[in-house]
């Protein structure tokens, strides 16, 4: 059965507030579909606050990154994959996704991409401890 792109993401989103709500932040989606980070989440007095960028996939696959790495936001990036069967989360920072990225060109078109073979090692693997406590 193939899933609607929306609801893909809309999986790897509340998957991923989720998890944040277990480690004891508030976690707030920002509006679908607007230019910038996907979820704000913060701890219970305010005094933390972070940004998340969620990418999710229905599969083991390559993650699209745009024309530029340039303006990579976000204190986080969470890749969610796998979600029709068994969802596997990866959490990486933004200097980590521009140095992994992979620059390719076709037909004089650039853009990045985040191969499996870098984001899907055990460094980043479920590596929620990588956020933190809330304080």
């Amino acid at each position: 059965m193939k899933k609607n792109p929306q609801i893909i993401g809309n999986i790897g989103l509340y998957y991923t507030c989720y998890h944040l709500s277990r480690m004891g932040l508030n976690a707030m989606p920002t509006s679908r579909n607007a230019k910038g980070v996907d979820i704000i989440a913060y701890n219970s007095d305010c005094s933390k606050m972070i940004s998340i960028q969620v990418k999710t996939l229905s599969k083991r696959d390559p993650v699209p990154l745009g024309k530029s790495i340039e303006n990579i936001m976000g204190d986080y990036w969470i890749i969610v994959n796998d979600v029709k069967k068994e969802p596997q989360t990866y959490i990486l920072v933004p200097e980590e996704i521009k140095k992994l990225a992979h620059r390719g060109e076709k037909d004089g078109r650039v853009s990045f991409w985040l191969q499996p073979s870098k984001y899907c090692v055990e460094e980043y693997h479920e590596a929620w401890q990588r956020i933190g406590k809330p304080n």
